[in-house]
């Protein structure tokens, strides 16, 4: 059985926002798919990342209009998006959605914090730290290997240079699949809120 995921194509250049931060987040609370806002903090984050993008594009004389702006459906990577291409200068609504860069659903744990859970189910805790890349959360929920074929499939459409505002869950699956690294590393990857992440020319840049 393989553990490491098979390696895709990578668009030439990528570039990665996470949406900023909520409450839920600040909580430590599940998020997934449930439409939280951001927070100030979570505002002033998608900001800052604006303004590094923009920077790192005029460093790297990047037309921006050459990219393809594209945000998760859920609002807090719709708000990211347009207050980032606020302080890119750029018209804040001009980005496409991709339903398949929604965040992986925790089923009927969202809104939830694991100590909540541990309290009435801690034998799905115990098999979710065992196995955090194979185990999918009850009520619908999906594992990272799921989410991993869904970002694995729009990956493959791909082709051209992008610009991505997604999820926690999202990145690590994606630098999984574009680093081919091992399955059991992919669900601890970080993903901090205040940095924007670029993929040039096959390697990881932070900014």
């Amino acid at each position: 059985m393989t553990t490491v995921l098979p390696r895709l194509h990578n668009p030439g250049l990528l570039i990665f926002l996470r949406h900023g931060e909520t409450d839920w987040n600040a909580e430590g609370r599940m998020q997934g798919q449930k439409d939280i806002p951001l927070n100030a903090t979570g505002v002033e984050q998608a900001r800052q990342n604006g303004q590094r993008l923009k920077a790192f594009l005029e460093n790297a004389r990047i037309d921006p209009s050459e990219l393809d702006f594209m945000a998760s459906p859920l609002g807090r990577t719709r708000m990211t998006m347009e207050l980032a291409r606020t302080e890119m200068g750029l018209a804040p609504g001009a980005y496409r959605l991709e339903e398949r860069l929604k965040e992986l659903t925790f089923g009927s744990w969202e809104g939830s914090t694991l100590e909540e859970i541990a309290e009435t189910a801690p034998e799905l805790v115990e098999r979710r730290r065992a196995d955090k890349w194979g185990f999918v959360p009850p009520g619908g929920g999906e594992s990272y290997e799921m989410l991993t074929q869904r970002i694995g499939g729009w990956l493959e459409t791909v082709d051209r240079p992008s610009v991505v505002v997604a999820h926690g869950g999202v990145f690590r699956v994606l630098r999984g699949l574009l680093e081919g690294l091992e399955k059991r590393r992919v669900p601890k990857l970080p993903v901090p809120q205040d940095v924007v992440f670029i993929w040039r020319d096959g390697r990881l840049e932070e900014i």
